[in-house]
């Protein structure tokens, strides 16, 4: 299962002008109430994650791109 969010325009939450869609592979279960992805999409979006980010090499990509590969099985 794949949620997919689009906040478009400011009465949707969207804080800055542009199109981005978050995909977001989904489990039965993964929340209490399934409405609850809304706010753990609003806390990641006001995260400085770049902060954060570290330069990785391609075999630590691979095995993150593995990953997500299997959450869409």
């Amino acid at each position: 299962m794949v949620f997919l969010a689009l906040k478009d325009g400011h009465q949707a939450g969207q804080t800055v002008p542009h199109v981005h869609i978050h995909v977001v592979p989904r489990k039965g279960g993964d929340f209490e109430k399934n409405d609850e992805i809304y706010d753990g999409i609003d806390v990641k979006e006001k995260l400085d994650l770049d902060r954060e980010r570290k330069d990785r090499s391609m075999e630590e990509m691979a095995e993150e791109a593995d990953q997500y590969r299997k959450l869409f099985i």
